[in-house]
């Protein structure tokens, strides 16, 4: 049964907003009554988000962002605060896989790789963080995505697995430099999800891999966004600093 929740007059960011988990938490909270700035790097399928979500009664705008620009992220978080008048959350969820997942060790990784993933999955978390720090009002909250590959080592997985393990002290840090102004930071940890990126994984390797879950089932994008939408919401309002998981019960 899903969560309701209330985002009445509440203003909200959302990276990754185009596809997967990005689009169902933007369903959700613009269901929820948010008022949404979403970003991707997708115009037609961002456009084609916007179009549903307005068509649905929602206050909505969309922007292109390449998050590890920080120019562009800078510029959308002004002109989301120019719009709306204010921030008060944040959804951090664009994310990449590179060309050498599931292919190459650490010691035949590539420098493109390496830039690629780690800018767009870190770096591209702290453009916004950033941003979006400085612009937020006081008592708000940030949700970060990192991975059940951020808490464990993946062979073969070298640059996304340090960037989301990045993600995860990053959120803490934070968690702990903007606590005084009532800003909560958390992190969700999702395992195997059934989202494009996935299928582009599977792809690229060939075949799935026999994971072990105590669920067994991949999860579903509205799963996460289920949890994302409560760590933003008023009911957490203690919680801070934490990495949520949600991943079947792979990482116990």
């Amino acid at each position: 049964m899903s969560v309701q929740f209330n985002f009445q007059n509440r203003v909200i960011a959302v990276t990754g907003a185009a596809s997967g988990i990005g689009l169902e938490t933007a369903r959700l909270l613009a269901s929820s009554g948010a008022t949404l700035s979403l970003a991707d790097v997708q115009k037609e399928a961002l456009d084609s988000v916007v179009a549903e979500l307005t068509g649905l009664g929602a206050q909505v705008v969309g922007h292109i962002v390449d998050v590890s620009q920080a120019q562009q992220v800078d510029e959308w978080i002004s002109q989301t605060v120019a719009t709306f008048g204010k921030l008060d959350g944040a959804a951090n969820l664009a994310g990449v896989i590179g060309k050498d997942i599931n292919k190459h060790t650490t010691a035949e990784l590539s420098e493109d790789d390496w830039a690629f993933v780690t800018g767009v999955n870190l770096t591209g978390v702290m453009h916004c963080m950033r941003a979006q720090i400085n612009a937020m009002k006081d008592d708000g909250s940030i949700v970060n995505t990192s991975s059940v590959a951020g808490s464990m080592g993946f062979p073969k997985n070298a640059s996304y697995t340090a960037a989301k393990h990045g993600v995860i002290g990053l959120t803490r840090t934070a968690a702990k430099e903007v606590g005084i102004r009532g800003i909560r930071v958390n992190a969700v940890s999702p395992g195997l999800i059934d989202t494009p990126m996935q299928a582009k994984s599977v792809a690229m390797r060939g075949a799935d891999r026999d994971w072990t879950f105590a669920i067994k089932r991949m999860g579903k994008p509205a799963e996460v966004a289920q949890l994302v939408a409560w760590l933003l919401s008023d009911s957490t309002g203690y919680i801070s600093g934490t990495v949520q998981s949600i991943d079947g019960g792979w990482a116990c």
